[in-house]
């Protein structure tokens, strides 16, 4: 790497893009040097998207300055922009499933022998060698097909050195990894910073930027706002720049009077699975369930629901029982659930607004077996204002709208069934963190109408600051049930923790 570390690996300032009338981007400016870890960060339309894109060569610019490597830059394609020295790692990474490892990492460029033949051994010397600097240990031989969407990400970085890349965009590398698998990316980009390599590090997740990057630029509207070194900046100040209005509260919650109990489970077990599984759910009661990734946190909820399977124990609602294995009775019984994955288990993509809204009504809806596009619009139309959906249309499609957006129709969806209880998982992965607050703002006002609220998430901070009361799960049982008040950050992961740890010195024994 022979860049100096004063020269700027990419500056880009007043790059401006519109679409049609639509300006997508209006002042893109941020400034990357050699051997940093530079977050880029902002609301669902800032600018981030648009910003990268022209950088990795998808997008040309209308005006402004783009410079790599101290050299003015335009690329045309992106081919142009890795051959350049730009890569970009993805959430959900695109490889040859049934290539190798090696092979997806020199596809299209494998190195010869004499005769033209591809040169396999110095393929295996090369990415041996890799992943030797990178600290990581993969099969070489094993097909991409079935590989772990972090050992996915860990092979693109891989083929970035390869490449001899200088800088190195990872958009959402950790929203589907979990809590190890995140460790090891960070110990990756650590090293790759340290070999003098420029890295910028897209993330709705406050807690990453300030565990790994050493500056943050911050967007809005298309806009630049700031930059700052990470130390001399904090939570508060970033939403306030990335909202441009002070948010007094990331968990706005409000009281709500507990009333009698909504949702009873009691012993419930899967083998393998989950086991002894008993806990309630109050009118008004905001319950979370905390626990490591793999616990058995999300299998326990689609269990309650009906979606899986599970061997013995009891479900019900407002007293009754609840037939295992039937989300039809689950929904007609009072429950709703709003899945992890709201693209693929939550929203049918290609469908509009109204439709995806009036999905899990459409039996009410219907006149003679007939649904009409009025009818959708009637139903979506009080939920989509409520819920504060930034859409032009109910006929837009779900695909074409920001994940924060997708979210909020997908909560709209069940809420529109009037349930009593309101299962919702993950309620905030990959929105930004205006978009958090209003969907929690809205949980805290369910619960103050009466509704039974079961959250699932993955970020402590959200179900300490909107639980009323913390089910910690580990390995598949209930390791703790802590009031608000006595919850702490520390009991709750040495809950979550307790009993892998025993299982670990059972296991060393």
């Amino acid at each position: 790497m022979s860049l100096s570390d004063s020269t700027p690996v990419l500056e880009l300032a007043g790059v401006r893009k519109t679409f049609g009338s639509v300006t997508a981007l209006a002042d893109g400016s941020i400034t990357v040097y050699p051997g940093s870890i530079h977050a880029l960060v902002g609301e669902n339309g800032a600018g981030k998207s648009t910003l990268i894109k022209i950088v990795a060569g998808l997008h040309r610019r209308d005006s402004g300055t783009f410079r790599f490597r101290g050299a003015d830059a335009a690329f045309s394609s992106t081919a142009e922009a890795k051959n350049a020295g730009i890569a970009v790692i993805y959430q959900e990474p695109t490889l040859f499933p049934d290539l190798s490892v090696t092979e997806n990492i020199f596809m299209g460029r494998q190195p010869r022998a004499r005769g033209g033949r591809i040169d396999k051994q110095a393929m295996q010397e090369e990415a041996a060698e890799i992943f030797d600097r990178l600290g990581v240990k993969l099969d070489l031989d094993r097909p991409a097909d079935g590989l772990s969407i972090a050992d996915q990400q860990i092979i693109e970085i891989a083929k970035a050195i390869s490449l001899d890349a200088h800088l190195l965009i990872m958009d959402e590398p950790t929203a589907a990894l979990s809590g190890v698998e995140v460790e090891r990316l960070f110990a990756v980009a650590r090293s790759l910073r340290d070999e003098g390599r420029g890295i910028v590090f897209i993330s709705h997740r406050f807690d990453e930027i300030f565990t790994l990057c050493d500056t943050i630029t911050v967007m809005r509207d298309g806009s630049y706002v700031a930059t700052t070194p990470t130390a001399q900046t904090s939570n508060d100040e970033l939403v306030t720049m990335m909202v441009g209005r002070e948010v007094a509260e990331l968990y706005p919650k409000t009281p709500a009077e507990i009333g009698e109990v909504v949702l009873e489970v009691e012993n419930l077990r899967s083998a393998g699975t989950f086991a002894d599984v008993s806990f309630t759910v109050r009118a008004g009661e905001i319950v979370g369930l905390a626990g490591l990734v793999g616990a058995g946190r999300s299998e326990i909820a689609r269990a309650v629901f009906g979606v899986d399977p599970y061997d013995s124990g009891t479900v019900k609602i407002n007293g009754a029982p609840v037939p295992k294995g039937q989300p039809a009775a689950a929904i007609r019984a009072g429950m709703a659930l709003v899945p992890e994955d709201r693209r693929q288990q939550g929203l049918v993509v290609d469908a509009s607004l109204a439709r995806n809204m009036g999905a899990a009504i459409r039996r009410r809806l219907s006149r003679f077996g007939l649904i009409t596009n009025s009818m959708e619009n009637r139903a979506a139309g009080p939920w989509a204002g409520r819920l504060e959906v930034k859409t032009a249309a109910l006929s837009m499609n779900a695909a074409t709208m920001s994940g924060g957006n997708q979210q909020k129709v997908a909560i709209a969806k069940w809420l529109a069934t009037e349930p009593s209880l309101l299962i919702i998982d993950e309620p905030t992965r990959g929105i930004d963190v205006g978009t958090k607050a209003e969907v929690h703002r809205l949980l805290s006002q369910l619960a103050g109408e009466g509704m039974a609220i079961l959250m699932i998430s993955s970020e402590l901070p959200e179900v300490m600051g909107m639980a009323d009361r913390i089910l910690v799960v580990g390995e598949g049982r209930i390791s703790a049930d802590l009031t608000r008040e006595e919850a702490t950050a520390e009991k709750v992961m040495h809950a979550a923790t307790a009993r892998h740890e025993k299982n670990r010195q059972e296991a060393a024994a």
